[in-house]
């Protein structure tokens, strides 16, 4: 299988790596390719590269900056059906949700295209006599950015334009799961003229992860994943004295009110459970029935049971494979635990298997009633296709149940009522709250704002809370007396005119 090259200098460069990491299809099992991991002379070499390129990538005026980013959108928009097919292929989701990745990927883009807007200070004159004081946005040097495995285009490109858009350069680790779609990006990034060192691609595992967070030149670390290496990122980079934005787990609840638009609220929560496997931070993966809204649980299977699960490429397929064995594995054991915990199976989906695809990944939708805080299929973050249902009587006591979970990435209310969506709103200690919409990610003009355990650190991702996270705030004060100065002409001379 091809070994992948590290990304350095503008160019792709073979590693010296005497181990490697599969790339297997989630689907057939074949491995696609290899991830080297990277060497220690190898790791600091491109950050030490990245150190000069950006000394030079600093002084370049931000309007230029985004010239550069106005070709890289162009190149991202000719070169979307591409990096979506090697998202089928790598990560198994459907071409449709693999085209919806990269999209959502360019808006961030899109967005910074604002970057001299974005950048602006402050300031205000005349504090005292002759006094002045205005603040500046710098970039803060070389950054890190770790992606996870479910959005192999849309989460780097959370990193790659406000990163060197601010002036920064970026060290990017792709998910050594599926490293393609990153690496073809920062290979159109450099198309579109982006210098050599400014953008860079170092591949490996957890050494990799390691150095990035150690390194004295990385200067802060954006990292999307799981819980469990978010917690060792964000502790590891800070101890080092980096700034560190760490996106984490999740548990995100749909609260459906017996006065919800009954086909709208399960067609939605249909997509937002089951699309991509369940493998979103963003999926719901608890329905919280209020009421008379327990009547909707038989459409609400019966919508399931529809779903079609097969491979990503075939176009039939509503619901690809989970990424590794290791993680059906995982998801199998919680949910039969849970079973043992007294859940009832309302569909099973455990045993599926797809004709032409025997050794794939698959598991077909799940739905799970009965179901308790304290059982692993709500206490765990499953990241497969599989819901949990609950009941309460009413909207106060659904309230009470989302806010007792740890997590904070997202909630869903589905109502006709004015008053339950205010009140829900202002109740709710989530970060995204969605009002008849189920998956509520924000568009890149506002910033992803998870809270509570699916959140460390104190910037967002994209949005301005982005450009703070990677500029250093500057203030400046200053004070000019003006001293005329009469020539011999008998004219008046203005300093540094």
């Amino acid at each position: 299988a091809t070994v992948l090259a590290n990304y350095v200098d503008g160019q792709e460069k073979p590693s010296a790596a005497s181990s490697f990491l599969d790339v297997i299809s989630p689907a057939t099992q074949d491995v696609l390719c290899r991830v080297p991991c990277s060497t220690e002379d190898e790791m600091n070499a491109i950050i030490e590269n990245a150190v000069a390129a950006q000394k030079k990538w600093r002084e370049v005026p931000v309007q230029q900056r985004v010239r550069v980013l106005i070709k890289f959108h162009t190149l991202l928009v000719a070169n979307k059906d591409a990096i979506a097919d090697i998202i089928v292929r790598e990560n198994g989701k459907t071409k449709v949700d693999a085209i919806g990745d990269v999209t959502r990927g360019i808006e961030v883009v899109e967005h910074a295209l604002a970057m001299p807007t974005l950048m602006m200070g402050d300031s205000i004159e005349q504090i005292t006599n002759n006094m002045d004081t205005k603040s500046i946005r710098q970039p803060l040097g070389v950054v890190a950015g770790i992606a996870p495995f479910n959005f192999p285009a849309m989460i780097p490109l959370w990193m790659i334009p406000l990163a060197i858009g601010t002036g920064n350069a970026l060290v990017l680790k792709p998910s050594e799961k599926v490293p393609g779609a990153a690496q073809m990006i920062v290979k159109l990034a450099s198309d579109a003229g982006v210098p050599a060192g400014v953008l860079n691609v170092m591949h490996g595992g957890k050494e990799a992860v390691a150095t990035l967070c150690s390194h004295p030149a990385i200067k802060a670390v954006s990292f999307v994943g799981s819980g469990h290496v978010g917690q060792i990122v964000y502790k590891a980079a800070t101890a080092n004295g980096k700034r560190a934005q760490c996106n984490m787990g999740a548990k995100n609840h749909a609260v459906v009110m017996p006065d919800a638009q009954k086909e709208q609220a399960l067609n939605g929560i249909i997509g937002a459970a089951f699309g991509a496997a369940g493998q979103r931070c963003m999926a719901v993966s608890v329905v919280v029935l209020v009421g008379s809204a327990a009547a909707f649980l038989p459409d609400l299977i019966a919508k399931a049971t529809a779903l079609r699960v097969g491979a990503g490429g075939e176009a039939s397929t509503d619901v690809g494979p989970v990424i590794s064995v290791e993680a059906k594995t995982r998801i199998l054991s919680l949910v039969a635990a849970s079973i043992h915990k007294g859940a009832k199976v309302e569909l099973d989906g455990r045993d599926v298997v797809v004709s032409g695809y025997e050794q794939g990944n698959f598991l077909g939708p799940t739905v799970l009633s009965n179901v308790t805080p304290d059982m692993p299929c709500y206490a765990e973050e499953l990241f497969g296709p599989v819901l949990c249902v609950m009941e309460a009587g009413t909207l106060e006591d659904a309230i009470a149940i989302v806010n007792s979970n740890p997590m904070g990435n997202g909630v869903a209310l589905f109502t006709s009522s004015g008053g339950a969506a205010r009140k829900f709103e202002h109740d709710i200690e989530v970060g995204q709250v969605g009002i008849n919409v189920p998956v509520p990610v924000p568009l890149p003009f506002f910033s992803w704002t998870s809270s509570k355990g699916s959140l460390l650190g104190d910037h967002h991702f994209y949005g301005k809370s982005a450009v703070e996270f990677y500029t250093q705030s500057k203030t400046v004060v200053s004070r000019w007396e003006f001293v005329p100065t009469e020539t011999d002409a008998g004219s008046v001379n203005f300093s540094g005119r």
